[in-house]
């Protein structure tokens, strides 16, 4: 893994000029599909890892609160795991919930199923929507479609590789349908 990182930052500009020399538009067009794709995937790395930062530290916390033991280990796995589209930190929280439950400690059982399902369902299902289309210009929806589909076709990539794949979809459609500019007859 490491090796393709050193590949792809030593041979980046080869790589990038061979691309470029590929697309067949226009140096204009070429510099904004280049230009969108970059903001793309800026913007869903950077979502992402905040959501699962802002994750984390509201389970580790919520886990201290009740007196959980290892609130930082557990806020780590949560944040980890948040980058996950399906459970994410829900593996963590909801497992303790449920063991609270069942070892008597309704009341901390409750709120922790409480916090999960309402705090940390909010952090997920409603910031990184706004974070991530916020900074891509894409609407919440088209995100967390082209996110779902790129991870069914991608994998774990996919959460990258299917928004770029949207957003440059987008791209090449607002460059194609601008009304061209010749003669008038």
């Amino acid at each position: 893994m490491l090796y393709l990182l050193f590949f792809f930052v030593r041979d980046g500009d080869a790589i990038s000029g061979r691309i470029t020399d590929a697309i067949p538009l226009r140096a204009d067009q070429q510099r904004a599909l280049i230009s969108r794709s970059t903001t793309v995937i800026r913007a869903m790395v950077k979502g992402n890892l905040l959501v699962a930062t802002i994750q984390g530290v509201l389970g580790g916390l919520i886990f201290w609160l009740l007196g959980i033991r290892a609130p930082v280990l557990w806020a780590s796995v949560m944040a980890l795991l948040s980058l996950l589209p399906a459970g994410g930190s829900a593996l963590v929280w909801l497992p303790g919930a449920i063991y609270l439950l069942a070892t008597g400690a309704v009341w901390q059982g409750v709120i922790l199923m409480a916090y999960g399902t309402f705090v940390m369902g909010f952090v997920d299902n409603l910031l990184q929507p706004l974070l991530v289309g916020k900074d891509t210009q894409m609407p919440g929806y088209l995100v967390l479609i082209s996110t779902l589909g790129g991870i069914a076709i991608f994998g774990l990539s996919g959460f990258i590789v299917g928004p770029v794949v949207a957003a440059l979809f987008v791209a090449v459609w607002d460059i194609f349908s601008v009304p061209r500019q010749g003669p008038n007859l």
